[in-house]
């Protein structure tokens, strides 16, 4: 009688270590993406505020892009695959990861043609104007050409870490970013040979890295050594589509109530004047490039709770994810308690211009005391979509955006000082936070998803 094959090393390896090992490569790999950001920051700042503030008005959109396609959908793909996996059908987590790649392209062109329609109509609608909406409609328009490639580069690293696969993805991402920085900057300030482009140079260098990663993901998923390959040549099956979208559908409500807050913050900002924008734009940076790290866990967090789903474990799954919530709050606290007490550390990087750098300080005193909660809510939102049980953080968002969206109403309508928008910036961070702790605990995880029942791949 042959023997039942051995349970994947995920279902029964210690907690808290194979958190830690598997977010250490996503950590090393985020924080290089990380430092591309601050380089591109460094770069545009040198540029001048006009450059800064049109950066500002486009950054929202990025990060609605890399959420939607990374966190939400990618994390959607991440739960189907793992819950297949450990429920033992290699086969129909491959289908899945053919099923995800159409899913990536199919938002990509949306990315690309709403922002080529409709792209100078929504940074006027933020407060562009003149040359800081000249050049946020042009740094817009490199950057969401390649949209698709973007995304595809997130749904496929998402297909590499539901098998357990953390390491590679990290050397893609560290190799993108050393050219990111490279090319970003020669084009940016005409280093050596390259032709000096200001801020179109920066776009420049994003939308080349996309497409090199791209090509660089899809070999490692062809390749006979991938844990689950991507095969593009295959049957589309309505089955496969509904296990992705059951959770990455609703998922991508969060990135729009994120994104939705981060807009109505810009809105407000771009009334108090460039100086507050650009020092706005500045700390939101930071809350953008603190996001790696709460998503090294979240993302290591997100198989392990899959697979001990599809495998009927809920009790394992738990402690997975209120162990990430620790790790992830943990780690966010301590940087934005830093940054709180010593401002300077982070704003000086970026600018010399007094105004600008007393409003980024601004911003750090009053935020960073709250991105413990920022990093919980992360944490858990990432786990939670593992259990595919994402509906308790997507409620928790949709308080945080009502906190912001009546608490700006009401600095816009009393003319209150700039110092008040950053209050209400930590104001929302706590209440995701404490809200998504509340609900994750309320809510039931079991029994294991039907999306984790053994199927033929068809």
């Amino acid at each position: 009688m042959t023997a039942p094959p051995a349970p994947h090393p995920l279902l029964t390896a210690p907690v808290a270590a194979t958190l830690a090992r598997l977010a250490a490569p996503n950590l090393i790999g985020m924080l290089a993406t990380t430092a591309v950001a601050i380089a591109e920051t460094a770069y545009i700042g040198a540029l001048g505020a006009e450059p800064l503030a049109a950066a500002a008005l486009v950054l929202p959109l990025i990060m609605l892009m890399g959420m939607m396609s990374g966190g939400a959908m990618g994390g959607g793909v991440s739960s189907a695959i793992s819950r297949a996996i450990g429920a033992g059908d290699i086969a129909y987590a491959e289908t899945l990861a053919r099923h995800g790649a159409v899913i990536a392209v199919c938002g990509g062109l949306v990315f690309t043609l709403a922002l080529t329609l409709f792209g100078g109509p929504i940074f006027h609608l933020l407060g562009g104007r003149g040359e800081t909406l000249s050049l946020a409609i042009t740094y817009a328009g490199v950057v969401f050409a390649v949209a698709v490639a973007f995304w595809l580069v997130n749904i496929m690293a998402s297909v590499m870490r539901a098998a357990g696969d953390m390491g590679r993805p990290s050397v893609v991402m560290i190799a993108g970013a050393a050219l990111q920085v490279v090319v970003g900057g020669s084009l940016c300030f005409g280093w050596g040979p390259a032709p000096q482009l200001g801020l179109m140079g920066v776009a420049l260098g994003q939308a080349l890295t996309s497409l090199l990663s791209m090509v660089a993901f899809y070999l490692l998923l062809s390749s006979p050594r991938a844990k689950v390959r991507l095969k593009v040549i295959g049957p589309l099956r309505r089955e496969a589509f509904a296990d992705i979208l059951r959770v990455g559908a609703p998922a991508m409500l969060s990135p729009l109530q994120t994104v939705g807050a981060i807009l109505i913050l810009t809105a407000i900002a771009a009334r108090f004047g460039t100086e507050v924008l650009a020092g706005y734009g500045i700390g939101s940076r930071l809350e953008f490039l603190l996001v790696p790290i709460a998503f090294s866990v979240g993302v290591a967090a997100l198989p392990m709770v899959g697979m001990a789903i599809g495998a009927g474990d809920v009790a394992r799954a738990r402690r997975v994810a209120w162990t990430a919530g620790a790790m992830g709050g943990a780690g966010l606290g301590a940087l934005g308690l830093l940054l709180a007490l010593f401002p300077g550390l982070w704003v000086s990087v970026f600018t010399r211009d007094p105004g600008v750098a007393a409003s980024a300080e601004t911003y750090l005193r009053f935020a960073g005391p709250a991105f413990v909660f920022f990093g919980l809510n992360l944490s858990l939102y990432f786990a939670s979509q593992g259990a595919g049980k994402i509906g308790g953080p997507l409620l928790a968002g949709t308080l945080r955006l009502i906190v912001i969206a009546l608490g700006g109403w009401f600095l816009v309508s009393t003319g209150a000082p700039d110092w008040t928008l950053f209050a209400l910036v930590a104001a929302g961070m706590v209440t995701a936070g404490a809200a998504t702790v509340a609900f994750v605990a309320m809510t039931p995880w079991g029994p294991k998803a039907p999306a984790s029942t053994p199927r033929s791949a068809g």
